[in-house]
């Protein structure tokens, strides 16, 4: 499928198994902190026994700091990783921040699959302009799948521009999942050439003009090369022309500074 999508001329962005790994440590502590003090209900330890109560708590604080700590220590050296190899992966999103979009849709304590993850993972690149459509790509059907494709039908409702697409493999078949596909990546093209078009009015530049300028300027054509991401604009290309503009008014202005 991405073969598929990037033949079509798309930029795929997929998921790093680093939010999974931060969901279940998030999923660990939460049951933690619901689970609070019902060993003490369990085997009916009176509130007056500060002893067996003050000891439940200290064993519920260790068990939350061991975690903290695993996720701190994760989150840090993947960044690190990212960073090293010159940012090819955006940094983990903040489960705190998913769980808060998600609940509404998807109750956060429902487990099995990835939960609330996908309805708040979809919530969040649409609205923080990080991609045009988001495919939910699955090899096979399951209950908590099944039940999150319901509750984005609630999402789709809610947030109006928003593409999303859920396709299950083994049961669609290569040629009806590429057909599928397809029509919801049309939609997210227009947008997306929406976009250059509007990046380009809005600079005053041309295509040529930019191309010229990164020819010109070897560190531009780089596979690594960083650029900023603004507010509003989603495309990889759109931003590079935002970006590249900014950069030929600034080399102008040093030019007429000097002469």
């Amino acid at each position: 499928m991405f073969k598929f999508l990037e033949k079509e001329g798309a930029q795929v962005l997929v998921e790093p198994i680093g939010t999974w790994i931060m969901y279940m440590i998030h999923q660990a502590k939460q049951q933690i902190k619901d689970e609070r003090g019902l060993d003490l209900i369990a085997t009916n330890v009176p509130k007056w026994n500060l002893a067996r109560v003050f000891g439940s708590h200290v064993e519920t604080q260790q068990k939350l700091a061991k975690l903290t700590f695993a996720e701190a220590v994760f989150k840090r050296e993947y960044h690190k990783l990212i960073d090293a190899l010159g940012g090819i992966a955006h940094h983990l999103t903040d489960q705190y921040e998913l769980q808060r979009l998600g609940h509404p849709f998807y109750n956060s304590r429902s487990g099995g699959g990835e939960g609330h993850l996908e309805v708040a993972k979809n919530i969040y690149y649409s609205n923080k302009d990080l991609c045009h459509m988001v495919l939910s790509l699955k090899p096979f059907g399951c209950m908590p799948s099944t039940q999150s494709d319901g509750a984005q039908s609630a999402v789709v409702s809610q947030y109006k521009d928003m593409i999303f697409l859920p396709v299950e493999t083994s049961g669609e078949g290569d040629v009806n999942a590429h057909s599928r596909v397809q029509m919801a990546l049309g939609e997210a093209k227009v947008r997306a050439k929406n976009e250059m078009k509007s990046a380009l009015e809005k600079t005053g530049v041309t295509l040529e003009e930019v191309s010229e300028f990164a020819s010109d300027h070897p560190e531009m054509q780089r596979p690594m090369y960083k650029f900023g991401h603004q507010k509003g604009v989603v495309g990889t290309a759109a931003n590079f022309v935002l970006h590249a503009a900014e950069r030929m008014k600034a080399e102008r202005r040093a030019l007429v500074s000097v002469h």
